[in-house]
């Protein structure tokens, strides 16, 4: 069943729309914010290191410690490392981007998770991800999804995929060999870095970090990688639209009135609780520079005000 369809005019057009709608959205701060879990948790699947929306979430929040922490032993890399990458590429000159990324650090800081759960990681991933930003992001003669797909096609053939050690077996009557290295493989790094190169091309306004949907495996021919990202990006600003929509919803339906003062932190906390739903009382603390018991009783007030909603 093919989601959209592959033109790349229609699929320009979708994104047309996202984009500008998400100029003079009320919702466009929650809905990035959403977005980059969305994105991270595609990204993971392409790296072989899946991971739901709603485990980021609970690691963000305070809830668990990072998805795969422990179960996965031989994952490629790390989803704290991977976590780190994807939000890091999706920083943006753009003041609401940047704004929502710095929440997103308040609560959970990907620069030091990463540096405490996946050191080696980013040791042996940084230099690819840097390697494939500066070439996918370079400036683009003429700003079409083919040559977007050229350029991505160039620039795996410049990264160089990290090796580990060889594994030394040894047996029970002494004989040893080495397992055969491993090599991971870079397409996620390519994605991560995919929504910075529709912004360089001149085909977006902003990252929009939802839009790293590519092949699991290239293909050599740009035209029918061209075709695969505009269905992709047909797939995911369509559902970008029907997103922002229902955030929006959202917010319109949360109180007008509000019986609290001008100081009162409790209309931020309803925006809060649309971009990072059950944010706990130490998150809020954090969040808004309060005392624990200080959220305590604004959770309980955006309670009250919310009909526990």
């Amino acid at each position: 069943m093919h989601d959209f369809s592959a033109s790349p005019d229609h699929a320009l057009l979708v994104l047309g729309r996202l984009d500008g709608r998400l100029c003079n959205s009320p919702a466009a701060d929650i809905w990035l914010a959403r977005e980059r879990l969305k994105g991270a948790s595609m990204l993971s699947g392409f790296a072989g290191v899946p991971v739901s929306v709603t485990e980021l979430q609970n690691w963000i929040c305070g809830r668990t410690p990072p998805p795969r922490h422990s179960e996965g032993l031989n994952d490629p890399l790390s989803v704290a490392a991977l976590f780190h990458f994807a939000l890091s590429a999706s920083d943006d000159r753009d003041p609401i981007a940047r704004a929502t990324l710095n929440i997103s650090r308040t609560l959970l800081d990907d620069r030091k998770e990463a540096g405490l759960w996946a050191p080696e990681d980013l040791v042996r991933f940084g230099p690819s991800w840097r390697m494939a930003q500066m070439l996918l992001e370079a400036p683009y003669p003429a700003g079409t999804l083919l040559g977007i797909a050229q350029r991505l096609i160039d620039a795996r053939g410049s990264l160089d995929a990290p090796v580990t050690e060889g594994h030394l077996v040894t047996t029970a009557d002494g004989r040893q060999w080495r397992i055969d290295p491993r090599r991971f493989d870079m397409g996620w790094v390519l994605a991560c870095h995919l929504p910075g190169a529709l912004l360089a091309a001149g085909l977006s306004l902003r990252r929009l970090p939802s839009l790293v949907g590519l092949p699991r495996f290239l293909p050599d021919d740009a035209g029918s990688l061209a075709k695969a990202i505009a269905a992709m990006i047909a797939r995911q600003a369509g559902q970008g639209l029907i997103e922002l929509d229902r955030l929006e919803a959202k917010l319109a339906r949360l109180p007008k009135e509000l019986r609290v003062t001008r100081r009162s932190k409790a209309p931020l906390l309803m925006r809060l609780e649309l971009a990072y739903p059950g944010l706990g009382k130490m998150a809020v603390a954090r969040l808004l520079g309060i005392s624990h018991q200080g959220a305590t009783k604004l959770v309980a007030q955006v309670e009250r005000l919310t009909g526990g909603h």
